[in-house]
């Protein structure tokens, strides 16, 4: 039935593979960025690869705690970033996770004793004010962020205790940006990467993508642990599940209006919202750009928004209803950020296992929706 997202385990255990091999080389610890990639059914395979999972609220921090244990029986480490915690939660979310960072002054002298007192180690988000891409979107560097502290401001803060530095400037990112982005960071922080115990590069580095520099992530790593003795953290969530899933759709109807359209089972708006966000246009199997191929449809998701559009795509024959659309790198970000908009229903969930069958995990129903809003 459709729509279905499908996770496919060989794939996704490709990524593991490289990512683990960046981290045995380079002495990194690399953690599962849960606000990419919740689908914790799969989360013993991934802490057989990683190093624990990253959390943005009490809610991940609690799916890791509870989900992430590795067959192995390792013990995974967990942390957390939020840019500020609610005073009901913290007590929680202390007890839950490993590393906790601040975003700011106000939050780290509120709460960075109790953390400490708890046995845990705490750090502070810093904003490197170096932009390396042009979507202000996703920019935690741009102008009014809301996101890091300065270096300037930094100077007037009592560091005292702690224990890391992080930042996360970078998304779906080469290596190169990463390189250019630590060089500012030492401009206008070597005094305090030289006393604290660790440095968490963030994520938005594209590592399982073809062509990235392994080897020159590798060499990064080493360097800057060996010349500050610090203990080097990556946070890669899309690089996880990169091309390792789908989003299986199916023709609705189809109608012209100056040009073919049809109408899918899937929602931008609802099931693709990066989709609208980014925005970009995501591949489907055996599908091609507009004119390509000899049959060219605008598809259109089943809801009332009327920019509910995910792209113009050509085919080698006309569609029809009950025709299969396959969608290509769904596994990271669509499912964590569906929603149930007009009340249409969200895509069943299903991993493809090595052995090719396919398992179906979790299927929606008018109750999931019923019980969000009341």
């Amino acid at each position: 039935e459709t729509p279905c997202f499908v996770v496919d385990e060989g794939l996704l255990t490709e990524n593991l593979k490289r990512l683990k091999y960046v981290s045995d080389k380079s002495g990194c610890r690399i953690l599962l960025a849960q606000k990419a990639f919740a689908l914790y059914p799969l989360y013993p395979l991934i802490a057989e690869y990683l190093d624990g999972a990253t959390s943005s609220g009490l809610f991940e921090a609690r799916l890791a705690y509870e989900e992430m244990r590795a067959k192995s029986g390792k013990r995974p480490e967990y942390h957390i970033f939020a840019p500020a915690y609610a005073e009901n939660e913290i007590d929680e979310i202390i007890s839950l996770t490993d590393h906790m960072v601040f975003n700011s002054a106000a939050q780290l002298k509120k709460y960075g004793s109790k953390v400490k007192a708890g046995g845990k180690s705490f750090g502070i988000r810093i904003n490197p004010e170096f932009s390396t891409q042009n979507r202000a979107i996703y920019d935690p560097c741009a102008p009014f962020s809301r996101l890091g502290i300065r270096a300037d401001e930094l100077k007037s803060m009592d560091t005292e205790g702690i224990d890391g530095l992080h930042f996360h400037t970078m998304c779906e990112q080469r290596f190169a940006d990463l390189d250019a982005t630590f060089t500012a960071v030492e401009k206008k922080f070597e005094p305090y990467l030289k006393r604290i115990k660790w440095v968490n590069f963030g994520g938005g580095q594209h590592i399982t993508a073809d062509g990235y520099d392994v080897e020159g992530l590798i060499a990064l790593i080493g360097r800057v642990s060996e010349k500050y003795g610090v203990q080097i953290y990556l946070e890669p969530g899309e690089a996880v599940a990169l091309n390792a899933g789908f989003l299986v759709s199916s023709v609705l109807d189809t109608i012209k209006n100056d040009m073919d359209i049809a109408i899918i089972d899937a929602s931008a708006a609802c099931h693709m919202p990066d989709v609208m966000e980014m925005p970009y246009r995501p591949n489907i199997i055996s599908a091609g750009k507009p004119r390509e191929k000899k049959y060219t449809y605008r598809l259109g998701g089943n809801t009332c928004l009327a920019g509910d559009i995910i792209g113009d795509y050509s085919f080698d024959k006309p569609l029809k209803a009950g025709d299969k659309l396959i969608f290509c790198d769904m596994a990271h970000y669509s499912m964590v950020k569906t929603n149930m908009f007009n009340g249409i229903n969200l895509p069943s969930i299903a991993v493809r296992g090595i052995n090719g069958k396919i398992n179906v995990l979790k299927k929606f129903s008018y109750a999931d929706y019923k019980t969000r809003i009341g």
